[in-house]
């Protein structure tokens, strides 16, 4: 498995539009992609303009699906016109 934690830090007051795009990514994404294990967009409890999201795949494939879906990169326009800066990406394996 290939764990994935997207670190998003939304402009001020973009917090609740930022929400609105992930949660119709979101519905697209466990509907079409069954390589996605998990899916889920997090707020801190300490910084309210920064989100996270945890991501799980089955392996490789999956990753590589996602990335490269419409929807996905549909997403990309309308997540990013939300946020103060670059998200950054960590990639994980399981153990």
């Amino acid at each position: 498995m290939i764990g994935v934690i997207a670190t998003l830090t939304a402009a001020e007051g973009k917090g609740p539009d930022l929400v609105k795009v992930f949660a119709d990514l979101a519905a697209k994404v466990k509907a079409n992609e069954p390589g996605c294990l998990m899916y889920q967009l997090t707020q801190s409890r300490t910084e309210p303009n920064v989100y996270k999201v945890l991501e799980m795949y089955a392996d490789e494939d999956a990753l590589k699906h996602h990335g490269g879906t419409d929807y996905f990169k549909a997403a990309g326009a309308g997540i990013g016109a939300c946020l103060g800066g670059r998200p950054a990406i960590e990639y994980l394996d399981a153990v």
